[in-house]
């Protein structure tokens, strides 16, 4: 495909579509799994260069991943009205530079991780990397609806980032916290592409809402919903966390439920998204995750000062 020509954008514009193309919320989100694992590794304050080694690799690793996507996804971007304001289809930055900057992020992302934290960190970054781009991106995205439930496995990688890069080691506790973010995705975008259904069916991209009604949908996240709280309390026997994570994971689990539940009752009979209301759920989701993974860094500081 022969470049778009990039359109003429002052200095500032250029910076913020470079930024733009690293999608720094869902960065945001991917370290708020990754920090708290540090803790909860270290059962107690990691080192903080290690932190931050793991911060800086893990947010370089991330911005390329979806810096990459963005390149392969140009073409449906332009016209979905979520995304037509990104970058690449703006042309502020060419396909070409997108390219070159993504793939020189996952180059750099790996090597601050393999030097300064360590190889298996860094390996597992590149798996991640590696799964979301030729695996979600590439594959599973334009072909089948059940995408973001095998596709989102690379979104579940920065729990065992955050363990292996105290401990040098996988456990099961980590892979615990993998499988909460694993069961926790479907229910987050499948809120998110209820509000934009017409956008993915406008370019074809058989998300479960495109192709299911809003009822069926909110089903499968109450049953997803479900698994995710029970198996956010493993945690608890598997890894001896003390009294204050099971109970931040009970209460958070309980009213996630409750949303989802909502979310159902409001979608029984109906495809108006206006009475359905799906972005509740989605920031719900947001504000779950953030706050069961503080939880995972608070409890070992809590079991020391009152254990």
């Amino acid at each position: 495909m022969v470049d778009a020509p990039v359109g003429r954008a002052s200095a500032r514009d250029v910076v913020a579509a470079y930024v733009g193309l690293t999608k720094p919320r869902v960065i945001e989100l991917l370290l708020l799994t990754t920090v708290p694992v540090m803790f909860f590794a270290a059962r107690g304050v990691p080192p903080l260069g290690l932190v931050v080694a793991t911060v800086v690799g893990g947010t370089l690793s991330a911005g390329s991943a979806s810096a990459l996507n963005c390149v392969y996804d140009r073409d449906i971007d332009e016209q979905m009205r979520r995304t037509r304001r990104r970058a690449l289809p703006r042309h502020i930055v060419s396909p070409r530079a997108a390219l070159v900057f993504g793939l020189a992020l996952g180059v750099v992302s790996t090597v601050v991780l393999a030097v300064w934290v360590n190889w298996l960190s860094a390996g597992l970054s590149v798996a991640a990397n590696a799964f979301y781009v030729l695996v979600y991106t590439m594959v599973l995205k334009r072909r089948t609806a059940q995408n973001i439930v095998w596709g989102g496995l690379a979104g579940c990688f920065p729990a065992l980032i955050g363990w292996t890069a105290v401990t040098n080691e996988l456990a099961w506790a980590p892979v615990i916290l993998f499988l909460v973010v694993f069961f926790w995705t479907p229910p987050h975008t499948w809120a998110l592409a209820l509000r934009y259904r017409e956008d993915y069916r406008q370019v074809d991209v058989p998300m479960l809402p495109v192709i299911k009604p809003a009822a069926t949908v909110a089903t499968q996240i109450i049953a997803y919903s479900v698994v995710m709280v029970a198996t956010s309390l493993l945690l608890w026997p598997i890894a001896g966390t003390g009294w204050f994570y099971p109970l931040a994971a009970t209460v958070l689990g309980a009213v996630f439920l409750v949303e989802a539940v909502a979310l159902r009752r409001r979608a029984r009979g109906t495809e108006d998204l206006s009475e359905i209301r799906p972005m509740r759920l989605f920031h719900s989701s947001n504000l779950y995750l953030s706050l069961l993974f503080v939880a995972v860094a608070i409890d070992p500081l809590v079991q020391r000062s009152f254990g």
